[in-house]
């Protein structure tokens, strides 16, 4: 079995002393594919000269995450934007956008995503969306302009309605883990019950620790005790059965990337 982990920040600083390491046990798991998200300008400025180690296949996406809205410097997204196109080929995605309601300036972050549908549209690339008690304002900038290409609902969490026009987008439910905590029981609940095909595997990392590690580093690895609760919830038991759950999820991963 192969693992595709959809959204990991393995070039983030928590990994500056271990990195090799952290990556060798990924690979050793069978974690074979990454992608890495951009979340600021000069962060995703940095990470497209990110070297592949340890034979795991990286690949990129460039965005400006809501978290760091206030530190955002004037022209930053046209920098991205510029700097998006002129790398396009060394793209897959484009975010991590997306908005958040813990944060304020709802209508800048509105206006900053709508700005990376469009890009993600201009370069015919699928987006990885953050949400946090937003699906009705992300559901309102799809109705403003609508994603040509799909993505990534990055760490899912909301009703099956929910789930379900995410679908009907064009997009994948990030399964990470927030599954791993019962008292998540309603997205729990509706990831049982979303066919394979419309999931992808993620670990966030060096965030969303799994219940069991809080307060600890997430690392790519616990992408195994992602799969294992998902087949789990899923009542997957055999290891043909299992197996068989881990290629979908796999080639979910390589369809909405196209790769």
């Amino acid at each position: 079995m192969a693992f595709f982990d959809t959204h990991c920040h393995i070039d983030f600083d928590e990994f500056e002393n271990d990195r090799d390491k952290v990556l060798a046990d990924a690979a050793h798991f069978n974690v074979s594919h990454m992608l890495v998200p951009g979340v600021t300008f000069a962060q995703s400025d940095k990470l497209l000269s990110f070297e592949n180690t340890q034979g795991i296949t990286f690949y990129k996406a460039l965005g400006l995450h809501p978290y760091f809205l206030n530190e955002y410097e004037e022209g930053d997204f046209e920098r991205l934007a510029t700097l998006a196109k002129s790398h396009r080929e060394s793209l897959v995605a484009i975010g991590e956008c997306g908005i958040d309601r813990s944060i304020e300036k709802l209508d800048d972050q509105q206006q900053l995503f709508l700005q990376h549908i469009e890009l993600a549209n201009q370069l015919s690339l699928p987006l990885v969306v953050h949400h946090r008690k937003s699906h009705d304002l992300i559901a309102e900038a799809f109705k403003t302009l609508k994603p040509k290409f799909g993505g990534i609902i990055h760490a899912f969490s909301g009703s099956a309605q929910v789930a379900n026009y995410y679908v009907e987008q064009g997009f994948k439910l990030g399964v990470g883990g927030t599954i791993t905590y019962s008292r998540a029981e309603k997205t729990r609940d509706v990831i049982a019950n979303m066919p394979i095909e419309h999931l992808v595997l993620e670990t966030d990392a060096p965030s969303m620790p799994l219940y069991g590690f809080q307060g600890q580093r997430n690392v790519p690895t616990q992408i195994i005790r992602v799969f294992d609760m998902l087949c789990e919830l899923k009542g997957v038991e055999t290891q043909s059965a299992r197996h068989l759950v881990a290629e979908q999820l796999y080639a979910s991963s390589c369809s909405v990337l196209r790769i």
